[in-house]
């Protein structure tokens, strides 16, 4: 399978915060790129960026070699492929051996039958969820965890890199999302450990710099410290900087981790430090911290430890 060449037709459903600039890197990379989203006002956004939309994702799907969903749940996107109530799914109008790439981060399960839905419509299929934020996505430095077949990756590849600093084959059907349920385990675990560690560190005296200072070059390294830092001032980039605004939302991170405990759940996996995340973003995620990046779980911390 060759690859997939630039100004082939790319249809692009979804463009949200995510999507739509994942969709103008495709453009400016020399791609055909035709949009939709259900939002009237992301319509607006993707029109005002030089996107050319179409008026349904069944149409935008019609006549494209490739199919992109960026979707929020695994439902829409199998309601998506699938069709029903009298309304055409993607696989039922794209041209025979499109290739369905998945960019939203579902369930493994649901994952695979969107495979077996592309797949038995005579398609070809890859989940290919991202890590990176907004922040990658605008950059065009996304990291993509790709399942499905070693042809289909090798085509889609160039398209993938046109979004993104990093694309890994991860295996067969449905394995990306595995490698994105895990590596978002561990991002809120040292997440919410980074914060644990600021609040302790200022009821011990310690300064945000001075600790910053230490672990980002020490054993306490991670992309939650030194990209994500929850405190205002050692990486002015980070959401601490501009008031926790997203970023990565308190309810997608949620969202992720209930993903992973039904992982946990149905591997019998020892995993409790996972399902205590699970547990305090979810309580985050259902206050203020919904529309906080994830970040913010700071600040439940400090409200928690009381005055001493």
């Amino acid at each position: 399978m060759t690859a997939v060449e630039q100004g082939a037709r790319v249809a692009f459903l979804g463009l949200g915060h995510m999507g739509l600039p994942m969709a103008r890197n495709l453009k400016t990379a020399g791609y055909d790129v035709v949009g939709f989203d259900v939002s009237p006002a992301a319509m607006q956004a993707a029109n005002e960026a030089g996107i050319e939309t179409s008026s349904s994702g069944p149409d935008a799907a019609a006549g494209a070699r490739v199919v992109i969903t960026m979707f929020q749940t695994g439902a829409q996107v199998l309601s998506a492929y699938s069709g029903g109530d009298g309304v055409d799914g993607l696989v039922d109008v794209a041209p025979p051996r499109t290739l369905f790439i998945d960019c939203s981060t579902i369930s493994v399960d649901q994952a695979r039958e969107a495979h077996r839905l592309a797949e038995v419509a005579g398609h070809r299929a890859l989940d290919a969820p991202v890590s990176g934020g907004v922040v990658g996505a605008e950059n065009a430095t996304l990291a993509f965890m790709v399942g499905g077949g070693e042809e289909d990756f090798a085509a889609a590849k160039p398209l993938l890199e046109a979004m993104g600093r990093r694309v890994v084959r991860c295996g067969g059907d449905g394995l990306g999302q595995a490698a994105k349920v895990c590596n978002n385990m561990i991002l809120a675990v040292s997440q919410i450990a980074v914060a644990e560690a600021f609040v302790l560190g200022e009821r011990l005296g310690l300064t945000h710099q001075a600790l910053f200072d230490v672990a980002s070059n020490a054993s306490g390294q991670c992309w939650a410290l030194t990209t994500n830092c929850p405190v205002p001032g050692p990486v002015p980039t980070s959401p601490a900087n501009r008031d926790y605004q997203p970023g990565f939302a308190g309810s997608l991170m949620a969202k992720d981790l209930g993903l992973a405990e039904r992982a946990i759940e149905s591997t019998g996996v020892d995993a409790r430090l996972g399902l205590m995340a699970r547990e305090i973003y979810k309580e985050f995620a259902e206050g203020p911290g919904a529309n906080q990046d994830f970040s913010g779980i700071i600040n439940t911390i400090r409200a928690l430890s009381g005055d001493r």
